[in-house]
């Protein structure tokens, strides 16, 4: 029965310390697909699993438990980076400037009442544990790891951060949807007035294509070619095709507009208005009528040299008499201006007659095996990129030791500027969103089973004897004055709308139980266009916000 006790006791032994990984992240796993209230905890359920394994002494050693800790947090929050990375920078533009603004206003709000109690009560908790309220209170969890990264640096050697984490964490997510149910009735909402609301709003629709069937009635551009006529107008559009005396063509720079020519123009919502009354008045045209047989089809880019090109710079009206109108990446359609950078795993829409559109599948690839194969040298080569920059000290006036990134601000940081600038590198920096989440899973459920298995020993005790319920007090108050705060400013102030605005609250904490409770109450994606328009900024100073704090006052 030795082999037996080995496996189940035994802190070195590899087949003990898999087995106890694989017990605790899929009873986790199953455990958090449980739903109390319509509402499910997601895989933070392999923390207290974890954690109730470690309280009866499965357990590893002590450096195998942080390796796996902190391998899980660099895969994790390495690939949030590059899944953010290509909408951080655009996130900020318009609108969602507004919405990044209250973002931080409740990131700030956060960490001041988190100061607040910690001052008030004295120092009854330490700044580390209040730290780890707070990422609980927020349901952060590569906040965590970054604060327990920091704490590493500093050889903290004090109760685990996780046990003020664990504690925060259930009454942190009934706070985030409590606040929003709050703010509903105190502004007394009505969804369906929210919902045409939305329906009248187009600012946020103006950067997407629109297509618009014209008849030329300009005096004024008859016997002009294609080009004069944009150089008049000085405004970016794509017209796709032309119907002139009955025949149908894909025009170019050289094409000559006539007076009664029906075109086919694909421009940004932002201009569309100027365009049809620059150059004639909206038509209904069967396109499907015509004399040449013309298709318009999305082609898949998955040459590796085409990445990092410019639209113009593929002349694909004059080498293959197409048209190129929009372009979809990650679900979004985007005009077709020359200056767009392609990517692979774009989707190219070409309108042409059918040898030329094949012509062109043939230059962008359009071999959907191809982007199967996830780009691991990407992978690994940001991660070494991320860790030699968390590395690097940097020392600010009047601090005793220079701060990091850490392991976790490190690779953070590069997977963003990768994400939206590898292509400048020839990096390829596509992965399939299934592959994406599948290495994140893997990282956050390393990252919350050894935290849990180190946190259970002494975590019982904690709750029962100590402080706990001091824990979940202050983390309530963390989570619910700031959301409420803010929530009713935004409401207030910008009139902001309130499916809206519960993205927003749900993107600040990072938290997708309140996103899916807001889904499941509005019926329509605008929580989700919230959500994602301050996620990467709340993301990321989530992350570095808990380090800089404990760097500085510890």
């Amino acid at each position: 029965m030795n082999w037996f006790e080995s496996l189940l006791w035994d802190p070195s032994s590899v087949a003990h310390i898999v087995s106890l990984y694989a017990f605790v992240i899929s009873v986790g796993v199953l455990l958090g697909k449980i739903k109390f209230f319509g509402v499910s905890l997601g895989v933070t359920f392999v923390l207290f699993a974890g954690i109730l394994m470690g309280h009866f002494g499965f357990t590893a050693e002590t450096h195998i438990l942080h390796f796996l800790r902190d391998f899980g947090l660099i895969l994790f929050v390495y690939c949030i980076g590059l899944q953010v990375g290509p909408s951080f920078f655009s996130s900020f533009k318009k609108g969602g400037m507004t919405l990044n603004l209250l973002a931080v206003m409740i990131v700030v709000l956060n960490i001041v009442v988190m100061l607040a109690i910690y001052f008030i009560a004295n120092g009854q908790v330490g700044l580390p544990m209040m730290v780890g309220i707070m990422y609980g209170a927020v349901t952060n969890t590569p906040g965590l790891g970054a604060a327990q990264e920091a704490l590493n640096q500093l050889h903290y050697t004090g109760d685990p951060i996780a046990l003020g984490y664990a504690c925060a964490y259930p009454l942190g997510v009934v706070g985030i949807i409590g606040s929003m149910i709050v703010i509903r009735y105190i502004f007394r909402i009505s969804f369906a007035k929210e919902e045409s609301q939305l329906k009248n709003q187009d600012a946020d629709l103006k950067h997407k294509p629109h297509m618009i069937h014209l008849e030329v009635r300009n005096e004024s551009i008859n016997g002009k070619t294609l080009l004069q006529v944009k150089n008049f107008l000085g405004r970016p559009f794509v017209c796709s095709r032309i119907r002139h005396e009955g025949h149908v063509s894909i025009p170019n720079h050289e094409t000559i507009f006539y007076t009664g020519d029906q075109l086919f123009i694909v421009c940004s919502e932002e201009d569309a208005e100027a365009i049809v009354a620059f150059i004639g008045k909206e038509i209904e045209v069967d396109w499907e009528k015509q004399d040449m047989p013309m298709v318009s089809r999305r082609i898949l880019v998955t040459k590796s040299e085409i990445n990092g090109k410019k639209l113009g710079s593929m002349h694909f009206r004059s080498m293959y008499g197409v048209n190129v109108t929009r372009v979809n990446r990650s679900g979004m359609d985007l005009f077709a201006d020359p200056n767009l950078v392609l990517q692979v795993g774009d989707r190219v829409m070409v309108v042409g007659q059918q040898d030329a559109v094949e012509r062109v599948a043939g230059v962008l690839g359009n071999q959907l095996k191809r982007l199967d194969t996830p780009n691991i040298v990407t992978i690994f080569v940001g991660i070494f990129l991320g860790i030699f920059l968390g590395s690097l000290p940097i020392a600010f006036p009047g601090m005793p030791t220079p701060v990091k990134l850490g392991l976790a601000g490190g690779p953070l940081v590069v997977a963003i500027l990768i994400g939206r600038f590898g292509y400048k590198l020839k990096l390829v920096t596509y992965t399939t969103m299934s592959a994406n989440m599948m290495l994140r899973e893997i990282g956050i459920v390393l990252f919350l089973a050894s935290v849990g298995i180190e946190a259970g020993e002494s975590f019982v005790q904690t709750v029962v004897e100590g402080d706990g319920l001091f824990y979940v007090g202050y983390g309530f108050l963390i989570t619910i004055i700031p959301l409420l705060l803010v929530g009713i400013f935004a409401r207030w102030y910008y009139k902001v709308n309130y499916f809206t605005l519960m993205g927003l609250i749900a993107g600040s904490t990072t938290d997708p139980p309140a996103l899916a409770y807001a889904n499941q109450v509005s019926g329509n994606d605008a929580p989700s266009v919230g959500y994602s328009t301050v996620y990467p900024l709340s993301m990321f100073l989530r992350i570095i916000a808990g380090q800089m704090i404990l760097l500085t006052m510890l």
